[in-house]
């Protein structure tokens, strides 16, 4: 039986995402998640009604803000609904979210502020879960450029599967941060910056029809801001990374 203290909120950062919403919250494990929100960005199906059906605290964007700005809403409301810890899960099912309890093994250990899932530290995981060739070597690539400026040792940079303590997120300024999906970056950076301590947990990926992923337009639209980024930054604070290798509680 799960007897922590800590206040834990997942966050669905929603576009589109009615086909795959439900099969994602049935995935949550109750046991670990007190709570969970979703914003819907300005959806074009009925992603809304079916949040609300769940029975999720659902808040709908006007207009369309992006994944950073998505993002942005998620992390302010649940600030405000006390969360201790905050979780990103995406709502279209890629990521697989009975992986949370590992995701949150590290910071309830203090031993992380924040922890990524990785779909690169298993060799040969993210192929086998469907990712696509030329995205898992753009993957390497970006990452190996990211870990030389930075000095890290990171495996995967770009997965959106996170868990973050109230800690960061109030101290983080988030709004400065771009309503694109470099957002995800941009705050490792600031991570980094302010000494937080990073974990990575291993974990499985799944590519599939319904799920949601950015053409190859986007990805090197993408892969140059991560770029820009790296460039015009200018150094870090001391930073403690870390690495969990073990199986899910």
């Amino acid at each position: 039986m799960n007897h922590r203290r800590e206040r834990i909120i997942a966050v669905l950062p929603a576009y589109n995402a009615a086909k795959t919403l439900e099969r994602t919250v049935a995935d949550i494990p109750r046991d670990w998640v007190d709570d969970i929100v979703v914003v819907d960005d300005a959806s074009q199906d009925n992603t809304m009604e079916v949040a609300r059906k769940l029975g999720l605290h659902t808040v709908v964007h006007p207009k369309n803000r992006g994944y950073g700005g998505n993002q942005k809403t998620c992390y302010r409301l649940a600030l405000e609904r006390r969360a201790d810890i905050v979780v990103m899960v995406h709502p279209d099912h890629q990521y697989d979210p009975t992986a949370i309890p590992l995701l949150l093994a590290p910071i309830l250990a203090d031993a992380a502020d924040a922890v990524f899932g990785s779909r690169m530290m298993t060799p040969g995981a993210a192929r086998a879960g469907g990712m696509p060739l030329w995205k898992y070597l753009a993957n390497k690539a970006l990452t190996a450029v990211a870990n030389r400026r930075l000095g890290l040792n990171l495996t995967e940079y770009h997965s959106g599967f996170r868990a973050y303590s109230r800690r960061v997120l109030a101290t983080i300024p988030l709004e400065e941060n771009s309503d694109d999906f470099v957002f995800d970056t941009e705050i490792i950076l600031q991570l980094i910056a302010r000494g937080f301590r990073i974990s990575e947990v291993p974990i499985t990926t799944r590519y599939f029809k319904d799920a949601s992923s950015i053409g190859l337009r986007r990805s090197v639209v993408y892969g140059l801001a991560i770029l820009r980024c790296l460039w015009n930054y200018q150094g870090k604070s001391s930073v403690s990374l870390t690495k969990e290798l073990q199986t899910p509680l």
